[in-house]
């Protein structure tokens, strides 16, 4: 249940159980009220009778009667002991509280008729449930009302927080400063963790960036005199590592241009089929194509056009994407790998037959300079987060799970109207 709903219960039980705790206090005050009276009465009208009886031997005039056989039963064997009392009853009669004393060996006795009084006790009663009905009408809605504002500044704080856990950081409630409201208080909080986030996040963008660039310069001159290097082993493994660093600066460059928001997709047609087979003949190791029900090898000789539909997409960014996800499938997977291409061309899946994907990259997403396990190899993270990174840039989803017969997969859903040409996407989810 909603906490609108809920807090509107709430209001009506308490208004209910106002209305119904006053209604029964009145009551019985009434109702006491009234007895005492009339048990009063009739006492000082029993009283006076007894005297008239003593000094005339009489009881006319006097309101009282001798021996009267309405007298209730527990109040005459009372008087029969030589005491006396009251009783209120409701028989046929209707209600009525008696007095009685002995009188001689006789009984004394007087009734009050509370007909009238009890009908006024129940007249009231009438009106003080009418009363309870009109409150809790009225302060029903205006406790829905009241509980609607709360829900609708907590739904908001809840759905900031989500974009800001979503990764827009500039999302804030912008609640307005109020003395003594724990929901402003909190909506202060959400903006103000969400500004020191930001700003610790973008300084981490642009810590990377620097990095980047100036290692740059010196990796341009550790290419060059890896060069000059005489041939050998050693030479041709200081090569090697030299290319490695090479592909992490580019790599880290990219991703800050992805963090900063600065990406933005050439579309145009694309057929994807085509570029399946060139990434795969590209990617060293045995890799199958499947798509339309027809298959290609490395070579990209196909027995058929595999995936001919022509997408609306940015070629460039979908090759990258294709060449990350085939080369993590092959570096921390087993083969075979297959790429399957829907018959649409809009939907490609990358699968290999190793372990799969760890948890942590399932729950969380790809992060940067972390594989996640042990027996998916060694690697800096960086190349599936930057395929999530390109398919934001021109409007696809990049889902990451496994198979249910064991391996890795990566599916890669194109949007069916692709972003227009420049627009600012969002920048890849690092969470």
């Amino acid at each position: 249940m909603a906490l609108r709903w809920r807090i509107s219960a709430l209001v009506a039980a308490a208004a209910c159980a106002v209305a119904a705790a006053v209604g029964v206090l009145v009551h019985e005050f009434s109702r006491n009220r009234e007895l005492s009276q009339a048990r009063e009465s009739a006492r000082v009208t029993l009283d006076r009778a007894a005297v008239t009886y003593t000094r005339t031997g009489e009881v006319q005039g006097s309101g009282a009667a001798l021996d009267a056989p309405g007298l209730p039963g527990d109040l005459r064997d009372l008087v029969e002991q030589g005491r006396r009392g009251t009783e209120f009853t409701t028989g046929p009669a209707g209600p009525a509280m008696w007095a009685a004393r002995p009188a001689g060996s006789r009984v004394l006795s007087v009734r009050v008729d509370l007909t009238t009084t009890m009908r006024d006790i129940g007249a009231l009663d009438a009106s003080i449930v009418a009363a309870g009905l009109i409150t809790t009408a009225v302060v029903l809605p205006l406790g829905v009302l009241t509980a609607g504002r709360m829900s609708r500044r907590l739904r908001t704080a809840a759905g900031t927080a989500r974009r800001i856990a979503a990764g827009d950081l500039d999302a804030r409630i912008a609640a307005g400063p109020r003395p003594r409201d724990e929901i402003a208080d909190i909506s202060t909080a959400v903006d103000t963790m969400a500004g020191a986030l930001q700003k610790r996040l973008l300084g981490e963008q642009r810590f990377t960036a620097d990095v980047a660039h100036e290692l740059r310069t010196p990796l341009m001159g550790l290419v060059t005199a890896a060069e000059l290097l005489p041939e050998g082993e050693a030479a041709g493994y200081v090569r090697d590592r030299v290319r490695v660093l090479g592909t992490l600066v580019e790599e880290l460059l990219e991703i800050s241009r992805l963090d900063a928001g600065v990406e933005h997709a050439d579309m145009s047609p694309c057929p994807v089929g085509p570029l399946v087979r060139e990434v795969v003949a590209r990617s060293g190791p045995a890799t199958t194509v499947v798509g339309a029900d027809e298959t290609a090898d490395t070579d990209g000789d196909a027995d058929g056009d595999a995936g001919a539909a022509t997408v609306r997409t940015d070629s460039r960014r979908l090759e990258r994407i294709l060449t990350n996800l085939v080369v993590n499938a092959h570096r921390h997977g087993r083969a075979p790998v297959v790429v399957t291409v829907s018959g649409d061309g809009r939907t490609v899946i990358v699968r290999d037959h190793g372990p799969g994907y760890p948890r942590t990259l399932l729950d969380d997403g790809p992060q940067r300079f972390r594989t996640g396990a042990r027996e998916r190899g060694t690697g800096h993270g960086l190349g599936l987060t930057i395929a999530l990174g390109q398919a934001h840039v021109i409007g696809a989803t990049l889902e990451f799970g496994d198979a249910p017969d064991g391996g890795a997969l990566a599916t890669l859903r194109l949007p069916a109207v692709p972003p227009p040409a420049g627009a600012d996407p969002a920048g890849p989810a690092e969470r």
